[in-house]
This record gives C-alpha cells, sequence and structure tokens, in this order.
C-alpha cells in the first residue's frame, strides 16, 4: 500500500442533487410503466382529469405530509 494514498471525496451527496435524481427516475418509471402497460396510461390521465376536482384532497395530503415532518423532528 503506498505510503501517499490520495484521498477521496467523503462528502455527502448534494440535496439538491439527490432529490433532482429521484424526480428523473421516478418520471422515468412512470413513463416506463405508461409503455408496458397501457392501462398504467389509462389511469394516469384519469388521475389527472380527476385532479380539478379532488385538488382540495391533494392540497390536504401535502399540508398533513408537511406538518408530519416538520413537526415531527425532535428538537435537540
Amino acid at each position: 500500500m503506498p505510503p501517499f494514498r490520495q484521498m477521496k471525496n467523503v462528502s455527502p451527496p448534494d440535496p439538491r442533487r439527490r432529490r433532482l435524481i429521484g424526480l428523473v427516475v421516478l418520471g422515468g418509471l412512470v413513463v416506463l410503466l405508461c409503455v408496458l402497460f397501457p392501462r398504467v396510461l389509462a389511469f394516469t390521465e384519469r388521475a389527472a382529469r380527476e385532479l380539478r376536482y379532488l385538488w382540495w384532497l391533494v392540497l390536504l395530503v401535502a399540508v398533513g405530509l408537511w406538518f408530519f415532518f416538520f413537526f415531527g423532528r425532535k428538537k435537540g
């Protein structure tokens, strides 16, 4: 083992980059499922249409998740 090994970067990955990669992978998965299974495409289209009427439910779930993560953290 050489005495002067080059140090590796061990810093955690950038959170914005991880989030972007996760969104791209999720989007790719949805597209792949829609191509492989046409019923998934029909479900996705119908769900998008129904969001016009159920936007308040999506908002309620989003606020609930936000409260869960915001108030669920232990300070200290």
